[in-house]
């Protein structure tokens, strides 16, 4: 059991982290009308990340834990989507936050599999 909590929380403190990235990101993109919406949804999203991971650990129920989990691999999946974009749009150089949509692209991935394992155990009792 140790070693599970050890796990939420370096998960925790990773999602905060990237978060964190996250809106130093945002910051940082160019200051006009599209660049602000692409900003503002990143940052929603990137943050809800966390935030949403942080009340999925609070579930009182395992149905609630395997949903608030879908919420964070949906974030998750939609931040990833608009750092592509925020890319392609040429709103941000690739390289530099290249290593930012690698660890968007780890944690949905991690979650996904978090969940698919939640599913799949018994409850406990």
């Amino acid at each position: 059991m140790d070693y599970e909590k050890n796990d939420i929380i370096d998960l925790k403190k990773r999602l905060k982290d990237f978060a964190l990235r996250i809106v130093r990101m945002a910051g940082s993109l160019p200051k006009d009308r599209i660049a602000d919406v692409f900003a503002r949804q990143i940052v929603r999203s990137g943050t809800s990340v966390a935030a949403n991971y942080r009340a999925a650990c609070k579930a009182r129920s395992k149905a609630e834990f395997i949903a608030k989990l879908g919420i964070v691999e949906e974030e998750a999946d939609e931040t990833v989507f608009w750092i592509e974009l925020a890319t392609e749009a040429n709103l941000v150089k690739t390289e530099k936050i290249e290593l930012l949509l690698q660890e968007g692209k780890e944690i949905c991935a991690i979650v996904t599999s978090s969940r698919k394992t939640a599913k799949r155990k018994p409850a406990e009792k």
